[in-house]
């Protein structure tokens, strides 16, 4: 994984290209997404942010996320209700998520690129973003039962 302070520059750099305005609220949802560790919801951030910034909206914290989802910076994961965001890994990859708990992991199996390409020609769609999410029960879970 990433150095958190060159995820951060990374990230500053990449709104700074797009001339998105940097307040402290950013610049702090942006440094807990470096520093992530896991896959945080937004209003998970939220929570976190508003504890130092007590006025900050919730459109601060979804207007950033999607600018750098965009941006290929951060890469969602949409989870029922809630999406999940992944800082630190945003290229697509696999993730395994529980369906009692919610707990995500990553997966560590690559995407295959020439089999998506070969569903591409054999449906006519353009991927635009692959993902994977397997759905399970997680050890913790598992063992409960």
């Amino acid at each position: 994984m990433i150095n958190s302070d060159s995820r951060f520059n990374q990230l500053i750099s990449a709104l700074k290209e797009r001339n998105f305005r940097l307040t402290p609220q950013r610049m702090e949802l942006v440094r807990l997404i470096a520093a992530s560790e896991g896959h945080p919801s937004a209003n998970q951030f939220y929570e976190q942010i508003k504890l130092k910034f007590p006025t900050m909206s919730h459109a601060t914290v979804y207007k950033t996320l999607a600018m750098l989802k965009e941006m290929d910076q951060v890469f969602e994961i949409n989870l029922r209700e809630d999406s999940h965001y992944d800082g630190n890994r945003p290229e697509p990859h696999p993730h395994l998520i529980c369906i009692k708990c919610n707990k995500i992991i990553d997966g560590d199996i690559s995407l295959d690129q020439k089999s998506v390409k070969e569903l591409e020609q054999e449906t006519g769609y353009t991927v635009l973003r692959p993902q994977i999410t397997l759905y399970g029960l997680c050890p913790d879970c598992r063992n409960e039962r």
